[in-house]
């Protein structure tokens, strides 16, 4: 007796490959896409011109940045990293990075350009248990439990500042301390 004819097991294979695709595609997670965050526009948020040379220009963002309590991880003629950390609830940790890169903008190099940009980590405490038990095997099935928790902070989110009043500020830091360092005063 005969079940399929040639047609019959065509059909039959490819309802098998047709089902063991549609398996190993529900196997993957669908990727998530987002709606693009960036525009690209004309805006001076995040830059200033000053009246100093580039190196001028950098020593002052890092005397800024360490009056406001920044510990500075780099500091190069051209370039100034800061970090901060705050703590605003018990269980919540913010860490601030700002970087500010210094280029010329004259020919002959006493106007520069300072760019900066503040990044916002935020971590928060997640806690683990964990348990174990001891057995003792001269008395028999005795299990003693051990149990502890492990406390870690975990990164949750980062993002870039972008109000333009907190830079604001910040480049007038900056000109505060260009202007106390003029060879004029």
């Amino acid at each position: 007796m005969k079940l399929f004819n040639k047609r019959g097991c065509a059909g039959v294979r490819l309802l098998a490959v047709a089902g063991l695709l549609g398996l190993l595609g529900a196997c993957g997670s669908p990727v998530k896409s987002f709606v693009s965050q960036e525009e690209f526009g004309s805006t001076v948020t995040y830059s200033r011109l000053f009246d100093a040379t580039p190196p001028q220009t950098c020593e002052a963002a890092r005397r800024a940045l360490l009056s406001q309590g920044y510990i500075i991880g780099a500091a190069r003629e051209d370039m100034v990293e800061g970090r901060k950390s705050f703590q605003p609830e018990p269980e919540s940790h913010l860490q601030m990075e700002i970087r500010v890169v210094c280029a010329p903008d004259s020919p002959d190099g006493k106007v520069s350009l300072g760019f900066v940009t503040a990044l916002q980590d935020v971590y928060a405490l997640k806690k683990s248990n964990n348990s174990a038990s001891l057995g003792v095997g001269a008395l028999g099935s005795v299990s003693l439990p051990f149990s502890s928790s492990n406390d870690a902070m975990v990164k949750v989110g980062s993002r870039t500042i972008s109000s333009d009043v907190f830079y604001e500020r910040f480049f007038d830091l900056v000109r505060r301390y260009l202007v106390v360092d003029s060879p004029a005063n």
